[in-house]
């Protein structure tokens, strides 16, 4: 099994037509781009124009699910761009996620199949299961479809959401596949180091959701707010590439195209080992934005 490439240093990809954005090699060998697109709560025509304007800022990983309710317009925004753009399909990872109602080794195939159609591409660049959801305890039935739908060519890489420690074990013990990455909360208030070292014993890539923090987004801390002033760069920016040295994959939203560029442009500076230490301080047991402990939530 490959490891990921050094995190703190992501390589540039070869094949981007943006080579600003560094990639990640994952545990299966394909590459995965550093920085990604959030596209909760995007929908409909507003959903659309945003996906679309994200693509022409750069960006080459966009992030949806079936219960954001938005693979249609996720979809026709990537296959609008590349026949307009003239980019390659192939520069452009699109991942989405089996939802919990879905986890049944009698649901699952199809849901997978639902996804790739509502998508209209020709495969699945990463599906992921969006929760754990061990009181239904389903997730194991759940990770060997996914699997057989990376066998069946449908999926090119397969990963998780919101995996503990526990649950990877468990996926990995039936199926000897390991998870390319797992999409967790993460952000300077919820750091999730033991989960980050987890990851990389296994050799699975940290995507982060909700990098930045939400409405509990540190911006005005004085480790975050005095490096922007270092740096000349926004508060924002500074979170983002600490995500990026950290060697996690942030994954923000914006529908405004000047955010979009601003959040996408963090390989221009680097923040001091002093810097990265005083953000990760910021860390606490009770930084999540809400009652989401994988153990315990259920999302159907």
């Amino acid at each position: 099994m490959s490891n990921p490439s050094n995190p703190s240093n992501p390589s540039n990809s070869s094949n981007s037509s943006n080579s600003s954005i560094p990639t990640l090699t994952l545990n299966d060998g394909h590459a995965l781009p550093a920085v990604g697109f959030g596209t909760y709560p995007l929908q409909g025509d507003a959903g659309y124009r945003a996906v679309r304007q994200a693509l022409d800022a750069g960006y080459r990983l966009i992030d949806s699910a079936v219960n954001y309710e938005n693979e249609g317009v996720v979809g026709k925004a990537i296959r609008d761009f590349v026949t307009e753009s003239g980019v390659d399909r192939d520069e452009i990872t699109v991942q989405t996620k089996l939802p919990g109602r879905h986890h049944g080794a009698d649901r699952a195939p199809a849901s997978i199949e639902e996804s790739l159609a509502r998508l209209g591409l020709e495969r699945i660049d990463m599906m992921l299961i969006h929760w754990p959801n061990p009181i239904t305890g389903r997730y194991r039935e759940a990770w060997a479809a996914l699997v057989d739908a990376r066998e069946r060519g449908l999926v090119r890489s397969v990963g998780v959401s919101n995996f503990t420690a526990a649950h990877l074990s468990d996926i990995i013990a039936d199926t000897d596949v390991t998870p390319a990455v797992n999409q967790i909360e993460l952000h300077p208030c919820f750091s999730q180091s033991e989960m980050r070292r987890a990851h990389a014993r296994h050799g699975i890539v940290t995507e982060a959701w909700s990098p930045l923090g939400k409405r509990e987004a540190p911006f005005d801390q004085e480790s975050v707010a005095s490096a922007a002033e270092v740096h000349g760069v926004s508060p924002a920016q500074v979170i983002l590439r600490w995500h990026v040295q950290l060697g996690s994959v942030p994954l923000p939203k914006s529908a405004t195209p000047e955010r979009q560029v601003a959040n996408l442009d963090v390989f221009g500076f680097a923040l001091s080992d002093d810097e990265m230490a005083a953000i990760s301080a910021l860390t606490r047991p009770d930084g999540r934005l809400f009652d989401g402990d994988p153990d315990t939530h259920e999302e159907m």
